[in-house]
């Protein structure tokens, strides 16, 4: 049974309460959402309990007060930035927010194309939100944002930006990554509804890092692990510690921008800030829902290894530089970790190297090794037949199901003719099965076959469960696995010298 070390009821209750509060002393609130509103796969693997949608439950008791705007980058659609969690790029990731916010009873009041100067793929992404009736505003770029003060808050800085009507006392700003605009979207709703009268305040909120929580936590070191790529670093809130002798942990673009941002407010507002850090800032909770923190500890650790496997991966692929990777090794070095404290690399890399040794291959033999729950490790590897990921999940479902290893799951008959089909009808240059197709082929088993129904119902057994690979997946693989709920890693290595067909 996995150790929990997090209290998600505590946490939630927690935040409502504190946002209320915010609520109270304005017309309206506008809430910047730090990270991800659904799916929180980062903090559900630093904090074991956490609900990675425990943001959205959050809202959900509140949508009688809340709506909601979704901001993003242009220029990140423009170059169809990918959203690494769930492999598809930023403008899908909206629609697919849309979709989800709307099952959890949301009101989305609009999507804000941020620093917008016409970009044609973005354009395009207009007209589909726009046909299918969901309303989207356009703010350009402010020349000088944030540090020409008197430009920002004018007519010619925030007055030329169009203003967002809204209708409920909270206003969240959400966005698919960071460099989206929430902020600045804030800033410019604030100025509009201080013109009309209305007196508006701002917020933001943060999981991470954990302002209560010591600065070289390894909770909050995987948050730095989880940000390489945008180069941000803990640090001491000064202003926090200037103003109430009380030390709390912030971040250092956080901390670089507070008085600019501080400044923005006060002229827009005409009155002293609030606000006298950072941290006031924030309504960040989190650290009040910790219940056992050697459990937060580990886990942190075990998500920084976990980042310094996808640094080194994105490095192969193109998609990071090199001073990215140095970083990520500090980090590791800083927390005293090597790679092979992840439990399920070693045994991979070990059975990997046997089978180059029988083969007398120049490729490294496709691996992957699965923790399970109980500590056993189960593997797979690529057959003629079959892909890694597909021998893994058979096998450990079989382990889970105390089927004998002999003992076939599915037909092989069955499996040659889905290999035919792809191979002839499909024309598909790759034959191995892969893991989606094995699946398919598993639950169509179940229907006739016991053993195979005994091994399906094992499947859900698979979440949580640790995996690496020896070699990188292919995405449809990696999202397989993801959706059962694994946690993968992969070594920065290529499955072949193809350069398309993986």
């Amino acid at each position: 049974m996995k150790k929990l070390g997090f209290d998600p009821q505590k946490y939630i209750e927690e935040q409502s309460k504190y946002i209320l509060e915010r609520v109270d002393h304005y017309d309206k609130l506008y809430l910047e959402f730090g990270g991800k509103l659904i799916g929180d796969m980062h903090a559900k693997r630093v904090l074991p309990g956490f609900d990675a949608d425990a943001k959205i439950k959050l809202l959900q008791k509140l949508k009688d007060q809340a709506e909601i705007l979704i901001c993003v980058y242009a220029g990140d659609i423009e170059r169809n930035k990918i959203r690494g969690d769930y492999g598809i790029t930023y403008d899908m990731d909206i629609l697919r927010q849309i979709d989800e916010l709307r099952e959890y009873g949301l009101a989305v009041n609009s999507v804000v194309i941020t620093r917008y100067s016409g970009q044609p793929s973005t354009k395009m992404f207009i007209n589909k939100l726009e046909r299918r009736d969901i309303k989207v505003y356009k703010h350009a770029a402010i020349e000088d944002y944030p540090s020409n003060l008197e430009k920002i808050v004018s007519e010619e800085g925030f007055g030329k930006n169009e203003y967002i009507p809204t209708t409920k006392p909270i206003v969240v700003v959400t966005a698919p990554g960071p460099g989206s605009g929430k902020l600045a979207t804030c800033l410019n709703q604030l100025y509009h509804e201080s013109r009309n009268g209305k007196t508006a305040g701002y917020s933001k909120f943060e999981t991470f890092p954990v302002w209560n929580v010591p600065l070289k936590h390894p909770l909050n070191i995987a948050y730095e692990a989880a940000t390489v790529d945008l180069k941000d670093v803990n640090m001491i809130d000064s202003f926090h510690f200037d103003k109430y002798q009380k030390v709390a942990v912030n971040y250092n673009r956080d901390v670089e921008t507070f008085p600019v941002i501080k400044r923005i407010i006060e002229k827009i507002t005409g009155e002293e800030s609030v606000y006298q850090s950072p941290t006031d800032m924030g309504v960040n909770r989190v650290g009040f829902g910790i219940v056992d923190d050697d459990v937060v500890k580990e886990a942190s650790k075990q998500e920084i290894i976990r980042r310094c496997f996808a640094t080194e991966c994105d490095f192969k692929k193109g998609l990071i530089d090199e001073e990215t990777v140095n970083r990520i090794k500090l980090i590791m070095e800083e927390v005293e970790l090597k790679k092979e404290d992840r439990k399920a690399v070693l045994p991979a890399r070990e059975y990997s190297e046997r089978l180059r040794e029988q083969t007398q291959s120049n490729d490294t033999p496709a691996v992957i090794a699965f923790e399970l729950q109980d500590g056993r490790i189960v593997t797979g590897r690529t057959s003629s037949l079959m892909d890694s990921c597909s021998s893994a999940i058979l096998n450990s479902i079989k382990t889970l199901a105390n089927i004998s290893d002999e003992i076939l799951l599915l037909s092989p008959v069955i499996l040659e003719t889905i290999q035919t089909m792809k191979q002839k009808d499909l024309h598909s240059k790759i034959t191995a099965l892969k893991a989606n197709e094995i699946l398919i082929a598993l639950a169509i088993s179940a229907v006739t076959n016991p053993t195979a129904q005994l091994a399906y119902d094992k499947l859900s057994e698979l979440n949580g469960v640790q995996a690496h690979s020896t070699v990188m997946l292919s995405k449809n693989d990696e999202q397989t696995l993801r959706e059962l709920g694994l946690d993968i890693t992969s070594d920065a290595v290529y499955p072949s010298e193809n350069l398309y067909y993986i």
